[in-house]
């Protein structure tokens, strides 16, 4: 099969040897005996990957510490539309 190149402005392509690693780890993730999108968000196994990505992201982008990550599903349009409405304080209506 030829490889198809994609220049769409959804989801990137990714490279050979990742899809490769993703194959491999699908049934067996990090030897759990299931996949990683069987296990519970409220595992140590899915805090973990929670954590590591959250570093991870700090480590590439430099964000400092003191600034919070949100991971959205989705395109995130409905927390972003959230957020302002959340973050504004109460107006008091005569």
């Amino acid at each position: 099969m030829s490889q198809v190149y994609n220049f769409s402005a959804g989801p990137a392509m990714l490279p050979a040897e990742v899809l490769r690693r993703a194959e491999l780890e699908l049934c067996n993730w990090h030897g759990l005996g299931r996949s990683v999108m069987e296990i519970s968000h409220r595992s140590k196994e899915f805090l973990e990957v929670a954590h590591q990505a959250e570093q991870d992201l700090r480590d590439l982008l430099n964000v400092p510490e003191n600034y919070k990550i949100l991971f959205c599903h989705g395109g995130a349009r409905g927390h972003f539309a959230a957020l302002p409405l959340n973050l504004l304080g109460e107006k008091n209506h005569r």
